[in-house]
């Protein structure tokens, strides 16, 4: 069946339909640039893919290896700089290469769906949810307004967003970020498209919230015959749900074939690397009787960090105790420790870490940072105490001054306390520099001019110049590519290793925990349902939703017990 049909201006148009017999979409030795003031960079060499109805091909790589780009030139959505230079683009059998936006337009909704990466910024914030979701049925003419109202409920309810027509009428904010990332692929497949794009479409999301959304996407495949292409960093995800995995570096392949033989048995030396550093396939955990024994040591001094019984309560409604963000819990953080905080997003995590840095007062409960009740101190008081307790955050963008160089960023503690003199100061954050593997030259960079994680790493420099007994780290490498974090996680262990750092982890990626913790806290609505030695509790979980959490992780379903997560 023909995609085209006469206009009357004489242009050929997109019509309903696709060729039965063609792959649903084909790369044929597709090259793309991008143009900028120095010329023309090159970003994708000769990528060559096709997918069939009812398959699903993951793009694997790290930040910048073309993945995105790949994916926005299948939908006509390259940035205005953004160039097809070679090869070509066929959807259903036909050549797309060299559409018009008006084609383009006339196609997306109808024959391809595009979920986006990020659910918070992805909805017009002044659009109710049922308007957001109704413009692709209008714009594609898809019914009278009657229909149209009747077809939002439906995807809604398709989606299994709770109180459909309540939901409706409410605004982008007023959802959690799972219900928003549902309503982008209720859009995405409102008009029943032959090719859903998912670009990162989960990577922000808990384990939990992930496995429903990936789910869904199955489900809808395997009913309509749906291809998928997803776009994605995480190997366990490819795993578990691509049938086929495109591996890219640099914007060129570095091999391609089924999934379960690409990552059991890659042929590359970088698909073995990404193999390797992804959490949620590696074998190696920790011996539990190794960690009774490191914290049989650690017990002989005081916890750096106690929490006990601590309960943050937010007032509701006038009421005085209102809700319990946190509710009765405790923990000890041992010296040249790491203890872990899990859950899902209100699980009570980030206000927990709020409450250890002294950012947020517990309503009742205590907790102690060395010898400082935290709770308990005001002013200059609680300044002093912040001195030996420092904080990483997730988004290592938003955590760094874009006006300051990578000296001045790391220098600002030493500032703040009144520490050293200008060539000590400047000193200091030299040996910062060192201590996070990053080269003196990077000491007069932006951070605009860095990646993640070259920012992460200034972040954590930041965070140990002042020498402190704690670090929270707060989803700090949640955002970052899987040989990215692996350094990362490396790092975080020598300094551990050398200096007797002790580290509060927080975190919804269970993969990495079990890697990184000796123990862990599981939070479920503010209360710890389970705690103990990670590996104890990873492998007998004992609470229902501690199993829930792990049969969520990606990455065990589709491959051999030797690659897999043992549980």
């Amino acid at each position: 069946m023909n995609l085209f049909r006469s206009s009357r201006a004489g242009r050929t148009q997109p019509a309903i339909g696709w060729d039965a017999s063609a792959p649903v979409v084909e790369a044929d030795q597709l090259s793309i640039a991008y143009g900028t003031r120095s010329g023309e960079v090159p970003v994708v060499h000769g990528v060559s893919f096709s997918l069939d109805r009812g398959d699903t091909i993951a793009l694997v790589g790290e930040s910048g290896s073309g993945k995105t780009t790949t994916a926005q030139s299948l939908i006509g959505l390259l940035a205005a700089n953004g160039r097809i230079t070679g090869g070509r683009i066929r959807l259903g059998g036909l050549d797309v290469t060299d559409w018009t936006p008006d084609e383009w337009r006339r196609v997306r909704g109808s024959h391809v769906g595009l979920v986006p990466q990020d659910p918070h910024n992805s909805l017009n914030p002044v659009k109710r949810i049922g308007e957001s979701l109704a413009e692709v049925l209008r714009i594609h003419r898809a019914g009278d307004a009657p229909a149209i109202r009747r077809r939002v409920i439906e995807l809604l309810e398709r989606v299994d967003i709770p109180e459909p027509e309540v939901r409706a009428r409410q605004y982008p904010h007023q959802l959690s970020g799972g219900m928003k990332q549902r309503v982008l692929i209720a859009s995405a497949i409102a008009l029943r498209p032959a090719l859903i794009i998912a670009d990162e479409a989960t990577s922000a999301l808990d384990v939990t919230v992930q496995k429903t959304i990936l789910d869904l996407i199955d489900e809808l495949r395997a009913e309509s015959g749906t291809a998928v292409l997803l776009v994605t960093h995480d190997l366990a995800v490819a795993a578990d749900r691509a049938t086929h995995v495109v591996v890219l570096k640099d914007g060129s392949v570095q091999e391609h074939g089924e999934s379960a033989a690409v990552l059991q048995t890659p042929a590359s030396e970088y698909t073995r690397s990404l193999v390797a550093n992804a959490p949620a396939l590696s074998t190696s955990v920790r011996d539990a009787e190794d960690v009774r024994s490191q914290l049989a040591v650690a017990a002989r001094r005081p916890p750096v960090v106690a929490v006990e019984n601590l309960v943050v309560a937010f007032s509701r409604g006038g009421r005085t105790e209102g809700f319990r963000a946190v509710d009765d819990v405790s923990f000890t953080v041992g010296a040249g420790m790491t203890h872990a905080i899990v859950g899902e997003s209100g699980s009570g995590k980030s206000t927990t870490a709020r409450a250890v840095m002294g950012f947020q007062r517990p309503t009742s409960g205590r907790v102690t940072v060395g010898t400082d009740d935290i709770g308990a101190q005001r002013g200059a008081a609680l300044r002093a105490a912040r001195r030996h307790l420092q904080m990483v955050y997730q988004n290592p963008f938003g955590s760094l001054d874009p006006r300051q160089s990578v000296a001045e960023i790391i220098e600002e503690p030493l500032r703040n306390y009144g520490l050293g003199s200008r060539r000590e100061r400047a000193a200091k954050a030299r040996e910062a520099l060192e201590r996070v593997s990053l080269p003196a030259s990077a000491a007069a960079k932006r951070p605009r001019e860095m990646s993640g994680g070259q920012r992460q790493r200034v972040a954590i420099a930041r965070a140990l110049v002042l020498d402190p007994a704690v670090v929270v780290l707060d989803e700090a490498v949640s955002a970052l590519d899987v040989t990215v974090q692996a350094s990362i996680l490396q790092l975080l262990s020598d300094i551990q290793r050398e200096s007797g750092t002790s580290y509060l982890f927080i975190s919804h990626d269970l993969a990495v925990v079990r890697q990184v913790a000796q123990t862990v806290t599981v939070l479920q609505r503010g209360c710890a349902v389970e705690s103990g030695i990670t590996e104890e509790v990873f492998a007998s979980p004992q609470h229902p939703y501690t199993r829930a959490l792990l049969d969520a992780i990606p990455g065990h379903r589709a491959l051999t017990p030797s690659i897999g997560l043992q549980r």
